[in-house]
């Protein structure tokens, strides 16, 4: 879908929820966004250090604050929990499962924290996950740091954590990779664990 709006994905989000029938397929999106910050529900103002120019848009997400940037890879994943026997824990797990075992392709040691959704190396956050259920259906999903401009992330307290830094894939890696076929890793890792 390449680089959209954050709002224009919103809505498509829950236009395509607000259409399921029982028999609709589940679906996944990959996007990346233009620089924006987003609140999630919980989202508090004081978490917004100094956001300047970049926009801040309330989301309908679980959550606090976080940013979104060219050569961040969205994964959407708009799923019938009940149809595949998800709790929201399981299918927070699964996303958690898939970004850590995509970066151990890669040989980057990921791990999660408890009572912290999302993925970890060493002391930084690579990957954040908010999610929303509407009716069963799982709308947002994952938000994994490849190869962007960081700085922004200095402007917030990241997912409402003072203190908390961010790191990204390119960081991590002494050689050169291609960002296509690690998003293409992380689509087939989660469809090859949401199978099992």
């Amino acid at each position: 879908m390449g680089i959209q709006p954050y709002l224009s994905i919103l809505q498509a989000m829950h236009h395509f929820t607000d259409n399921r029938k029982m028999q609709t397929p589940d679906e996944v999106w990959l996007v990346q966004h233009p620089p924006v910050f987003t609140q999630g529900q919980a989202g508090k103002s004081s978490n917004l250090l100094m956001p300047g120019d970049i926009p801040v848009v309330q989301s309908d997400r679980g959550g606090q604050v976080t940013y979104h940037g060219p050569g961040q890879q969205l994964m959407y994943v708009m799923l019938d929990l009940r149809r595949r026997k998800l709790s929201v824990r399981n299918l927070v797990s699964l996303l958690e499962k898939t970004v850590i075992t995509t970066l151990d392709y890669f040989s980057i040691n990921a791990y999660t924290r408890a009572n912290a959704p999302g993925v970890y190396v060493g002391k930084y956050k690579i990957c954040s996950i908010g999610l929303r259920i509407k009716k069963g259906y799982s709308l947002h999903g994952l938000a994994l740091n490849i190869a962007m401009d960081l700085a922004p992330f200095l402007l917030i307290n990241p997912c409402g954590e003072s203190g908390l830094r961010m790191t990204q894939v390119s960081q991590l890696l002494s050689v050169e990779f291609r960002i296509e076929y690690l998003v293409y890793r992380l689509i087939y890792t989660f469809l090859s664990l949401i199978k099992t």
